[in-house]
């Protein structure tokens, strides 16, 4: 049938009359020098266009109703991977969304351009992370970002994640609970965002439940004290040292040490103001410093005039990172299973095995929250248990 159709050029392409498309009429369409399109006489508006190179793509042409502009959309290529019969099916539907007021081609478009997962994450550190965390969280935020969030939701459209996804992603990290959290946690101010932006209208994220986490409860005994602290006078590094020092006598976080400056300091009144934006809570605070403390800082800044109380190597730039020293401290003071920052917890729970309620340790800590120091509260019985003891010893006596 084809060998009496008259091809009529317009332009770079040839324009044929319509013929009744079906499997076998597709199957012996044959490249022309021009790209050609050959419609359907049953189902008006799909086609199926022949380029000079073979390729034979399954298509649709419609109006959009509202704007009157004529718009194409591929379906697919015609192959074992779409059949004829398939494609119709998808044609017929399409052009059913055109009659009622759709438009499958700016729809398409829509969708592509449609913000995923990645571009969530990139938006939520360029307009909330950076300019309002704390460089230490930015930090966090960046790492959980790029290890567990874009390798499994990367590709995935912002608007399509439901919360389903997020449960069965939060479930596979049940191996590192601690993470999992920190994970869904970071997830769900993404999506929170997300909604403020217009890109949801909802926050899949909530109503998952987090995973229990273990509290750690490693601190020093006075023997492990004094093991650290022979390991500190003994290492070559003492910048690095002092900093652990002074981290011991405060209680403070490794990183408030860090980029502790001296305009920080009132050693005339003994304390020490943390600006807001060193600290967790981002709020001013005034910590009275202990004589030793004072001291500690005074033999620093006899030490150098930097402005940072604990420089690097780089020029205005405090100590970066203590991985190394803590490793070699530990190990040279026989401590297992203590991190940097269970320094902190030593120093709390001195403080309450001495006597002192959790109420002013939570304070020096910088805890907003009481029952976040009530981790403490079983070390609070002992001077009370000591008390009682006193009755007990003299009726022994009698």
């Amino acid at each position: 049938m084809f060998a009496y159709l008259v091809l009529t050029q317009i332009g770079e392409r040839f324009t044929m009359p319509n013929i009744k498309l079906t499997k076998s009429s597709v199957d012996k369409l044959t490249p022309e020098v021009k790209e050609v399109f050959y419609w359907d006489t049953g189902l008006s508006g799909f086609g199926v266009r022949v380029k000079p190179n073979g390729l034979r793509s399954y298509i649709i042409q419609y109006r959009n109703r509202q704007t009157g502009h004529s718009k194409r959309k591929t379906i697919g290529q015609v192959g074992p991977l779409l059949s004829f019969s398939d494609a119709k099916a998808i044609a017929s539907q399409y052009l059913g969304e055109v009659i009622r007021g759709g438009d499958p081609a700016e729809e398409a478009q829509s969708r592509r351009k449609a913000p995923k997962i990645s571009d969530l994450a990139d938006q939520y550190l360029k307009t909330h992370a950076i300019p309002k965390k704390r460089k230490n969280s930015v930090k966090m935020d960046i790492s959980l970002i790029n290890r567990f969030i874009l390798p499994k939701l990367g590709k995935k459209f912002a608007s399509e994640i439901s919360h389903k996804d997020l449960q069965n992603f939060h479930n596979s990290l049940s191996k590192t609970p601690y993470q999992a959290n920190r994970v869904l946690a970071l997830l769900s101010k993404m999506f929170t965002l997300s909604m403020r932006w217009g890109w949801r209208t909802d926050n899949p994220a909530l109503g998952i439940n987090r995973f229990n986490e273990e509290k750690r409860h490693r601190w020093l005994t006075e023997l492990e004290l004094k093991r650290l602290t022979k390991a500190l006078d003994r290492h070559p590094n003492q910048n690095a040292a002092n900093a652990i020092r002074l981290q011991l006598l405060t209680g403070a976080r490794i990183g408030e040490v860090l980029n502790a400056e001296w305009q920080d300091f009132d050693l005339e009144r003994g304390v020490w103001i943390k600006p807001s934006h060193h600290t967790k809570q981002k709020k001013t605070e005034h910590l009275p410093l202990s004589a030793a403390a004072v001291e500690l800082v005074r033999e620093i800044r006899q030490q150098h005039n930097q402005r940072f109380l604990f420089p690097s190597t780089r020029i205005d730039a405090p100590i970066q990172d203590l991985k190394r020293f803590w490793k070699a401290i530990t190990k040279a003071a026989e401590l297992e299973d203590y991190r940097i920052h269970d320094n902190r917890h030593t120093h709390a729970s001195h403080l309450v095995s001495s006597g002192l309620s959790l109420a002013i340790v939570g304070r020096l800590l910088g805890h907003t929250n009481p029952m976040t120091t009530q981790r403490y509260a079983h070390l609070a019985d002992d001077p009370l248990r000591e008390a009682a003891e006193v009755m007990a010893r003299k009726m022994g006596n009698t």
